[in-house]
């Protein structure tokens, strides 16, 4: 073994001769067994446009690892198409598909004792899945986006996978013509990327480039851009080099760097689930994080970029107006980011930022300058309450009703609000209920983008509120609050609301609450009885066997011997 690498691997030894052997049959030479083996682990599918260039990438990555002195091996792991299986059965798989992701990528990177590992992701699971992974392992590694797609366009408005589900709520709400629907649905995703707003998957991607875990810029590059497999064949050399170095993900995955990431997902409006994921990295790399840590970050950090849903611009707009870099810089300048922390280039944050404006140009308004953001404070809130006391999350800038207090209305599920919506039996003033899907309860945690996009698309978002121990998709906005913990399939109080009794929503005072006497409280938490589990094999029974609470970010893997 050259001694540029301190090396694990399998190829080391004559003794280990057999080894040598198999691996000779996959194109290993004299030579190569003096390199390190890094594994790029490839997320590539054409189930999902999110994920359909992630081959081409991968090859661009084996050649930069080859070019760095590495010797790479390709191995593939899943994924699955959130806005293909929304507001089905099957996106009860799409949480569950980062537990299975994370595990495929240990199983293989351990079971083959590679030196390092490069994870390309596209779709909203792979990349958490993947950063799980990587903390849990502690071997060097990267993580490379497959890039964010570029918007369509109808009627010069850019379009996202977000515009065909608020469109089925205006055409159910008699607001569009079978026409305009279909031409919104031909043309909303024109090609490979991510889905384009600032979603789960363009949130997850800046966050790790704020992490210093992807290179600087990668974030927000498109999909079919060149610059985009240009950075992938950079990574794979960088990533060579950090395993000379013996650069481990610990080193860079800090408490002080997940509070970077947190204070990005902030200033650039990002998704709901990314309180769910970083509770969960965090959790495998060791670092202790909670959900009032959110809201200590959200309270300093403004709102800087005007991306979608609420906003105006998706992730191609916001690469123009500098990337996350740009933003990085500012939070830097103003005290709110750890310049002294590590990325995976060597470099610290603060060398990284050097050569980085510290404003944005006044040729776009993409990036807000410091003194005239968004919002003044982030729009991650924490809420906590006699409904989640152990915390909900909700997104809670744009709302035109920060506040409301209504009658609620109870749905066992997904598809009953759905239903209830579509139909027109939902009023202005009401609180919707939809519980019983939790990481137990549905199992899987499933989001609620069908709901949200047919009160949106039905002329409801800003009238009426909803609750749930679901998810949300990125691509969600309105008065709506999510994560709500204890599930109601552990007996949380989500479980003991009754049709018509009064909730509360304060946003501004991070309340959710049931109004009812305490007394009344107890008398049906006595009466309240488990439900059986909807599955009893399989990986969906297993999943709802092992899964910890939303509040602990749903992981499978939380003191199972204890």
């Amino acid at each position: 073994m050259s001694e540029n690498f301190r090396s694990k691997s399998i190829t080391q030894g004559v003794q280990r001769s057999p080894n040598r052997a198999m691996l000779r049959a996959t194109g290993f030479g004299d030579d190569d067994f003096n390199k390190a083996i890094v594994g790029v682990a490839n997320a590539y599918s054409t189930i999902t446009p999110c994920n359909m260039g992630l081959n081409s990438l991968a090859e661009r990555a084996e050649l930069g690892i080859r070019h760095g002195g590495g010797m790479p091996q390709v191995f593939g792991t899943i994924t699955v198409s959130d806005g293909i299986s929304m507001g089905t059965e099957g996106m009860k798989y799409s949480l569950v598909s980062r537990e299975v992701i994370a595990d495929s990528i240990e199983t293989a990177c351990n079971g083959e004792s590679m030196d390092g590992v490069l994870t390309i992701g596209g779709c909203d699971k792979n990349m958490p899945g993947s950063m799980i992974a990587i903390a849990r392992m502690n071997i060097p590694a990267i993580f490379v986006y497959g890039g964010t797609i570029k918007p369509g366009s109808y009627r010069e408005c850019d379009l996202t996978v977000v515009s065909a589900f608020e469109a089925v709520g205006a055409y159910k709400a008699g607001k569009m013509d079978d026409n305009e629907l279909l031409e919104i649905e031909r043309r909303a995703c024109p090609g490979a990327g991510s889905c384009g707003g600032m979603y789960t998957a363009n949130t997850m991607s800046s966050a790790f480039e704020a992490m210093g875990m992807s290179l600087p810029y990668s974030s927000t590059m498109a999909a079919e851009d060149a610059e985009k497999a240009e950075s992938a064949e950079k990574s794979g050399k960088v990533l060579v080099e950090a395993i000379r170095k013996q650069l481990l993900p610990r080193d860079i995955i800090t408490r002080k760097s997940i509070e970077n990431a947190i204070s990005v997902i902030m200033a650039v409006g990002g998704s709901t689930n990314a309180v769910l994921h970083f509770l969960a990295i965090a959790r495998a790399a060791g670092v202790e994080l909670c959900l009032d840590d959110f809201e200590t970050i959200r309270a300093r950090v403004p709102v800087l970029c005007d991306l979608k849903p609420s906003g105006r611009y998706v992730a191609t707009d916001l690469h123009r107006a500098g990337g996350v870099p740009l933003v990085m810089k500012m939070l830097l300048d103003h005290g709110l980011l750890h310049g002294d922390c590590l990325t995976i280039t060597g470099q610290t944050i603060a060398e990284v930022l050097a050569d980085v404006p510290s404003e944005p140009s006044p040729d776009q308004d993409v990036i807000r300058p410091w003194n005239n953001p968004m919002y003044a404070q982030g729009h991650l809130a924490i809420l906590k309450g006699n409904l989640a006391e152990e915390g909900a999350v909700a997104k809670i800038t744009g709302v035109k009703l920060p506040k409301i207090t209504g009658p609620a209305r109870v749905f066992e599920s997904e598809e009953e609000s759905l239903d209830a919506i579509l139909a027109g039996k939902i009023q202005p003033g009401d609180v919707l209920v939809i519980r019983y899907e939790g990481p137990k309860g549905g199992p899987g945690m499933r989001e609620m983008l069908a709901p949200t996009s047919a009160i949106i698309g039905a002329g409801l978002g800003d009238s009426v509120g909803l609750i749930t121990d679901g998810r949300f998709s990125g691509g969600t906005y309105g008065m709506v609050v999510g994560h709500v913990a204890p599930e109601a399939a552990v007996g949380g109080a989500i479980a003991l609301v009754e049709e018509g009794d009064s909730i509360t929503i304060d946003a501004p005072g991070r309340l959710l609450q049931l109004n009812i006497s305490e007394e009344e409280l107890a008398q049906r938490r006595a009466k309240w009885q488990p439900r059986p589990p909807r599955y009893s094999k399989g990986v969906l029974a297993k999943y709802a066997k092992l899964v910890s609470s939303s509040s602990l970010g749903a992981v499978t893997d939380l003191d199972l011997f204890s």
